[in-house]
């Protein structure tokens, strides 16, 4: 093969990788909206029965005021919102509110539509993970 063979090569594989052509499958969450703050990455599997537990309690402490789960309220309803949003947006949402509204096309949305901002409850990550399980198990 000459230099010329290889450069169009190089170049059709290229299309075809950034064309999803590839062997590889891009799975829902590669391409969807992660949020802006310190959650790049959740790995969920199979729903953990006790982060539920203690997600649930810690909804009732701190979410109920403004969220229900089957109704908009002071901010939008909760079930679904694991289909409609990324694990890390949920978190990052969770746990950064003011720059998600500030940053983040979808957070801005729901402010203009509530007109209210998420309050920062000072969640620590462990405690939004378990909110994010326990909103997963709303689907179920």
């Amino acid at each position: 093969m000459n230099k010329h063979s290889i450069l169009i090569l190089l170049v059709l594989v290229l299309l075809i990788q950034s064309c999803g052509g590839g062997d590889e499958k891009t799975t829902p969450q590669e391409n969807v909206d992660k949020g802006v703050g310190p959650i790049k990455t959740v790995f969920v599997g199979n729903i953990d029965a006790s982060m539920v537990a203690n997600g649930s309690k810690i909804f009732q402490a701190k979410c109920t005021a403004c969220h229900k789960v089957d109704e908009k309220y002071i901010g939008p309803k909760l079930r679904g919102v694991t289909q409609r949003r990324s694990p890390e947006w949920i978190m990052n949402m969770i746990m950064n509110p003011e720059q998600m509204i500030k940053e983040n096309e979808a957070a801005k949305k729901l402010f203009a539509e509530f007109m209210t901002p998420m309050a920062n409850q000072n969640i620590p990550q462990d405690e939004a993970r378990a909110l994010l399980e326990y909103l997963r198990s709303l689907e179920n």
